[in-house]
């Protein structure tokens, strides 16, 4: 007769030596470049401000927003963290794949169930084809007390696999709750230099305005006099009136901002105002690192990567199921036909025994989901290799915008002081009696539109720093990824 202690070390002996069918997994490779293009050498030397997150970092990282060194966005952005309504959603997703991973793992333990059973039954003497003497007259009654033990062996590594992609697809989850929470954060700084930019040209448009009120109250005055026609007075207006209605578009947008970064804050547009603060600053510096370094960085990458790694795992779980299938199953405990005699020695009952099973003909099904299996790998591995370009091109569109709008910036500003200058003289020689009201207008039009696209390249600039720092995964690394 086979004993408990033997039984429990033979299915022990067959959890040890099970193998695991399907493929090792080898990370993909990916299309790679010895160095960014757009990164001229000064680009790779380390900033004060800003510092490339190496795996092997155990400083805190991730508040890469604080290289702008405005106290107010350092105010905001941590808020995100806290109140963001889809982060909250990330937040649930990444829970509930996590909790898989340890549904999953209990497969890899027998499952022990009891049923306590107490009735009886009394069968009819009438019924049909059934002898009188086996009649129970008095009926019978029966009192259960059973534990039941079932145990699926993982000789063939499926429930392993199983655990392992379980845990895959988790840590593919909280990469993907990092990119949202760092698409947050950077839309975040984005609204917020687009604030900070609409603050700078609605101070410049009401400056501008009240410029404006001034010639145009000299204009009606020089009409009055008789010096100048009503069309100076005309034209006078209608400079004004247009810088008014720039303004009041300008302010217009600003709204809009401000109630966008309520929304990313979780707070209602009402409950929330940002002061005005006029941009007036310079991006940092961002060194972009190697290509190399930037697959350990995007947590997008690695949610891509994750989930090749699980769609191996779904390719051996798919050939096991060609395998027989052992299981063991056993049964425990006590039956009596009242509580007095339940527990007596002679109503103790068990059963244990293994079952081998096999399909052995499934009309081509199990052939079909491993075909499927390795089908989704080779789309995980091209989706893989496509995020890295991705990541690749955002890094050097943004590095291009940041060099070029450098050079935009120095050209403007010559253009601008160029502007303001012909303004100035115009508007004296018209006081002077020397040109029409029409060059004074001109002038007016043309410095007003370059001291706009002063603000306008320095916006560009802010937004293209911010999007440089998402596209380089933001001071996050792999190694931040959860152990399951």
């Amino acid at each position: 007769m086979m004993r408990c202690p033997s039984a429990i070390a033979g299915v022990g002996l067959l959890v040890l030596t099970g193998c695991m069918v399907g493929p090792k997994y080898v990370k993909p490779t990916a299309p790679m470049a010895p160095g960014f293009k757009e990164a001229n050498p000064d680009a790779y030397k380390e900033s004060p401000g800003w510092h490339v997150a190496q795996p092997s970092d155990a400083v805190q990282r991730g508040e890469w927003w604080t290289v702008f060194g405005d106290a107010e966005l350092n105010a905001l952005e941590p808020q995100i963290a806290a109140n963001n309504q889809d982060l909250k959603a990330a937040d649930a997703r990444f829970r509930e794949a996590r909790a898989l991973v340890r549904f999953n793992r209990a497969s890899l333990y027998p499952t022990v169930g009891v049923a306590p059973f107490a009735g009886g039954v009394r069968e009819s003497s009438n019924q049909p084809y059934f002898s009188p003497a086996y009649v129970n007259g008095n009926g019978q009654s029966a009192i259960q007390l059973p534990a039941d033990l079932n145990y699926e062996i993982d000789v063939w590594g499926k429930i392993r696999r199983q655990v392992s992609a379980a845990r895959e697809e988790a840590q593919a989850s909280a990469a993907d709750r990092q990119t949202a929470m760092l698409s947050l954060q950077a839309e975040l700084a984005v609204d917020y230099f687009e604030a900070r930019s609409a603050d700078a040209e609605e101070k410049l448009l009401n400056d501008t305005v009240q410029s404006y009120e001034e010639a145009y109250d000299i204009t009606s005055n020089r009409f009055e006099g008789g010096i100048s026609n009503k069309s100076d007075v005309d034209q006078a207006e209608t400079q004004l009136e247009a810088a008014r209605v720039q303004a009041h578009d300008i302010t217009l947008q600003r709204a809009q901002f401000e109630h966008a970064i309520a929304v990313l804050l979780g707070k209602p547009p009402a409950s929330f105002t940002l002061a005005n603060a006029p941009l007036n600053t310079l991006p940092p510096a961002v060194p972009p690192g190697l290509p190399s370094e930037l697959l350990e960085r995007r947590p997008d990458i690695a949610a891509a990567e994750r989930r090749v790694a699980e769609a191996n795992d779904r390719i051996g779980i798919a050939r096991a199921a060609f395998y027989p299938t052992l299981s063991l199953s056993g049964e425990m405990g006590f039956e009596g036909s009242t509580f007095a005699n339940l527990f007596n020695p002679a109503s103790f009952l068990w059963s244990i025994g293994p079952t081998l099973s096999e399909t052995i003909f499934d009309a081509g099904r199990r052939s079909s989901l491993s075909e499927q299996a390795n089908a989704s790998y080779d789309e995980t591995v091209a989706n893989y290799r496509q995020t890295t370009l991705t990541a690749f091109q955002q890094v050097e569109d943004n590095l291009v915008a940041l060099r070029v709008l450098n050079q935009e910036a120095e050209h403007q500003h010559k253009a601008t002081l160029a502007a303001q200058s012909a303004e100035q003289i115009f508007n004296n020689r018209y006081v002077g009696g020397l040109d029409t009201y029409l060059q004074v207008v001109t002038a007016q039009t043309t410095a007003l539109l370059n001291e706009r696209n002063d603000i306008d390249i320095m916006r560009r600039q802010m937004d293209a720093s911010v999007l440089l720092v998402k596209a380089l995964g933001g001071g996050w690394d792999v190694t931040q990824l959860p152990k399951l």
